[in-house]
């Protein structure tokens, strides 16, 4: 009995484990990518459906925008943005190339030339 509960038990871990390996996105599941630079800092929360929320917050004030996103054949994360507003300096949809994070990883991307700080944390903040 114990081996097959253990047995049980590793099939669960490794079928998780491709999962996370087929969807460069897992990991993203119920956790926040928080992104800061000069232009002010922003939370955004990917769902597994493929759909999106995300709140950009700097020196004008606050927005939450919802949204899709799909990984595409060139392996970018491509962001759909239902009602973006007037001004918004990224181009609707906005693709980027992404690779698979943990939570704790920080790296850094650049975009129109500014460098943004960007961290995978834990939960939805």
């Amino acid at each position: 009995m114990r081996a097959l509960v253990l047995g049980a038990t590793a099939l669960l871990v490794s079928s998780s484990l491709a999962f996370a390996a087929d969807d460069p996105m897992a990991n993203t599941y119920g956790n926040t990518v928080i992104s800061k630079g000069s232009s002010g800092e922003s939370h955004t929360h990917y769902k597994k459906g493929g759909t999106l929320d995300a709140t950009l917050s700097g020196m004008l004030g606050s927005v939450t925008l919802t949204g899709t996103w799909k990984i595409d054949d060139k392996g970018q994360l491509c962001r759909t943005y239902d009602n973006p507003p007037p001004g918004l300096p990224i181009p609707n949809p906005f693709c980027a190339q992404w690779t698979a994070h943990n939570v704790g990883d920080t790296w850094t991307v650049t975009f129109n030339g500014q460098t943004r700080t960007v961290s995978l944390v834990k939960g939805i903040q």
